[in-house]
């Protein structure tokens, strides 16, 4: 029975629209930002979830910047706990089995290459693989200190601009060239994000890999 009850709960939570969303906020108002927290956190969870409706939605009924705050805390906290879950969980068979997959390999061999860059991007947008990244990038070892930087910068990006746009829809659309602002925006972010990750992570680049005694 818990099966397709959680099932149900699930097809509910994906089919949520604009109205239901505010509907449960406001329900559910007396118990502060825990809801608006609450649904960006399950994101990472539930791949279906209306990001751009849920950000949109935080922005209208707490406001602009509390609107930002928790949609993008949740987001990170969502993130962080499916990293350090798989992280943890290494060569689990649960943890080899979405190794296993085509896109959570192909995810792997990017963030091996270049795994900063790799996450920080795809975390600029509102829609995509979330929980294959995180994924991937637990189960490549991506560093803890790499992972944060990427998504706390990313996902700041991600969910000001979309909060910054839904929240004021209608002069973005009288006036395009703000649009010019956030693109601003997101390549001072990125170029800021990428010199933290080179200042906090310089060390563990030069770290021998282990086992290669040729590197001694």
């Amino acid at each position: 029975m818990g099966a397709p009850d959680m099932s149900s709960l699930i097809d509910t939570l994906t089919s949520l629209t604009e109205d239901d969303i505010k509907r449960y906020l406001h329900d559910y108002r007396s118990l502060g930002p825990l809801p608006g927290i609450a649904l960006t956190f399950l994101k990472s969870f539930i791949p279906p979830l209306p990001t751009i409706v849920i950000v949109g939605v935080n922005a209208a009924v707490y406001g602009l910047w509390q609107g930002f705050f928790y949609s993008w805390l949740g987001m990170i906290l969502g993130c962080l706990t499916t990293f350090l879950i798989f992280r943890k969980l290494g060569s689990h068979p649960y943890a080899l089995k979405w190794a296993s997959k085509s896109s959570v390999r192909k995810a792997m061999v990017w963030i091996r290459r270049n795994a900063f860059s790799y996450v920080f991007l795809l975390s600029l947008f509102p829609v995509g693989p979330f929980v294959i990244i995180n994924i991937a990038a637990a189960l490549a070892r991506m560093p803890l200190r790499s992972f944060l930087i990427a998504i706390l910068f990313g996902k700041a990006v991600m969910v000001l601009s979309v909060s910054y746009i839904g929240y004021d829809l209608h002069r973005f659309v009288e006036e395009p060239i703000r649009l010019l602002y956030v693109l601003i925006f997101v390549a001072l972010s990125f170029f800021l994000s990428k010199k933290l990750e080179s200042a906090f992570t310089r060390p563990e680049a030069h770290e021998e890999p282990p086992g290669d005694p040729a590197a001694r």
